[in-house]
């Protein structure tokens, strides 16, 4: 996947998780609300870290 479209993906999934952070707070829910941050942030460095799967070059299929 290109950088720029994992930029883009990044931000928009930390800008959604801030939102549901934020309502999760507002509702009195504070240990989803967390719950909600922690799973965004992993998200995010789990699309930088590992690679997209793929065919090998010398696959015959």
């Amino acid at each position: 996947m290109p950088n720029n479209i994992k930029t883009m993906l990044s931000i928009l999934t930390l800008i959604v998780g801030a939102i549901v952070y934020f309502f999760e707070r507002q509702a009195g829910n504070d240990h989803l609300a967390w719950v909600v941050a922690g799973l965004a942030v992993f998200m995010v460095l789990a699309i930088w870290m590992f690679p997209e799967t793929g065919k090998k070059n010398g696959s015959k299929s």
